[in-house]
């Protein structure tokens, strides 16, 4: 059940941080304005928040399992946002990054 409980806590988050940067994005590259840039302030706080609610108690493990779920949720959102179509290469990277974020993170310990 942990595992289920720290998968979803890493989508809620992405959902968040790469939401959050987005929404910022579309405020200033695409000049949408400072409520767009305020609502990923927001999300982006969200996110740090989420993130402190994983089962592990190691800032560094999370943040660095972290960045494989980032890798290809950013792709993802991407591809559904903006239209953007990864490659091959950009799965098979963002496959590589969740394996090594499934090392990481759910690897056994001797605890």
């Amino acid at each position: 059940m942990l595992f289920v409980r720290s998968a979803a806590l890493f989508l809620v988050a992405a959902l968040f941080e790469i939401g959050g940067a987005w929404l910022v994005w579309q405020g200033v590259r695409e000049h949408k304005g400072w409520v767009w840039i305020g609502a990923g302030v927001i999300a982006l706080g969200a996110y740090g928040w989420v993130a402190t609610f994983q089962p592990d108690v190691a800032f560094g493990r999370i943040l660095a399992a972290y960045g494989g779920v980032f890798v290809a949720g950013s792709l993802a959102w991407g591809a559904i946002a903006d239209g953007y179509r990864p490659d091959r290469w950009d799965v098979t990277g963002a496959l590589i990054c969740l394996a090594g974020m499934a090392v990481i993170m759910y690897a056994p310990r001797g605890r």
